[in-house]
């Protein structure tokens, strides 16, 4: 192992995908098992994320799921990949994170992402509209005043509590984590130019703040690693065809057994800007054997210069997910993994 990935941290975000044959409380059951499974192996945290009416994701209340997944678990730092703000009140943020914070003290972290619900209809549902994310800068000053309060009105139990805050960007987003002085989450590790430019700016734009004395990099993308590159690659497809469907057909479904999406592939029966997009998907991912993933792994942390990896892999078969994720640990020299 690398000195690099040696000074890194290793953590793992889930999505709660529901999987063909499967329902959406299996998909939720089997995230906070996952948690159990990689706190045994020694990653750093896990999150959980935030979607709408998705067919294909059952995530849709994080700190809600996040309070499961601390529950089930003893260690590993739990957390929001994350909450997005412009969906809800800030108070309502500030109080749920307090919860979290009082049952679980020391273990809570606070993702925050800028997008608004990725519909009419969904934005409707939740009394929002797509301008609403135009303001996330003044969402997340407000959100970070109830935990330090002074005002009419107390967010209990959140004011006075420290519940680290991090900022889910690229771009603009970058620049609101480095004007506010907080933690960054960049993604996805396939547009890596975008990326480094991305973390660059936030370095060089850095204001230390109450929150964070220095700039703090976490970058976030899909890492498989198994016995062979194919068998790595294998993991990847039902996420890209679940992607692809979703481009062409506007609904992102639950993810489709591997050999499924193999045998349509090889049939032809994706359409062309199907089957575009079907490639484009597994392009550019993160996976192989041990030693390819490590070398691939080394050379993202010394052009990042990042303090932490997020994975965020989904595939359809959860033994050969879980055994990624081992083989993972042993690649970073984590704990039970090494």
């Amino acid at each position: 192992m690398s000195t690099n990935l040696a000074s890194t941290r290793f953590s793992v975000l889930d999505r709660s995908r529901i999987r063909e044959g499967h329902d959406g409380p299996a998909a939720l059951r089997d995230t906070v098992e996952l948690a159990r499974r990689v706190e045994a192996l020694g990653y750093h945290r896990f999150w959980v994320s935030e979607h709408h009416s998705v067919p294909g994701v059952a995530g849709s209340a994080p700190t809600v799921l996040a309070a499961a997944v601390a529950a089930a678990t003893s260690r590993i730092r739990v957390g929001t990949g994350g909450v997005m703000l412009p969906n809800h009140q800030p108070l309502v943020v500030a109080e749920q994170f307090g919860v979290l914070e009082s049952l679980f003290p020391g273990r809570i972290d606070m993702g925050l992402g800028r997008s608004v619900g990725f519909t009419d209809g969904i934005r409707r549902a939740l009394g929002r509209d797509k301008h609403d994310a135009e303001d996330f800068a003044g969402q997340l000053r407000e959100l970070l005043g109830w935990f330090t309060g002074g005002g009419q009105v107390h967010a209990r139990p959140a004011e006075g509590l420290r519940v680290p805050p991090y900022v889910l960007a690229m771009g603009e987003g970058a620049a609101i984590a480095a004007a506010a002085g907080l933690p960054l989450v960049v993604g996805d590790i396939r547009g890596r130019e975008k990326m480094l430019a991305a973390i660059e700016r936030y370095r060089a734009d850095f204001r230390p703040s109450d929150w964070a004395a220095d700039p703090y990099v976490i970058v976030s993308g899909t890492v498989a690693v198994a016995g062979t590159e194919e068998e790595a690659r294998r993991l990847l497809v039902s996420e890209a065809w679940s992607a692809a469907w979703s481009r062409t057909h506007g609904a992102f479904p639950p993810l489709a057994p591997a050999e499924r999406v193999e045998a349509l592939a090889a049939s032809g029966a994706m359409g062309g800007k199907e089957r575009g997009f079907y490639e484009s998907g597994l392009s550019g991912q993160l996976y192989g054997t041990q030693e390819q993933v490590a070398e691939e792994l080394e050379r993202l942390v010394k052009e990042s210069g990042a303090d932490e990896v997020l994975v965020t892999t989904s595939a359809y078969e959860r033994g050969a997910l879980l055994e990624s994720y081992e083989r993972l640990a042993r690649v970073a020299g984590l704990g039970a993994g090494a």
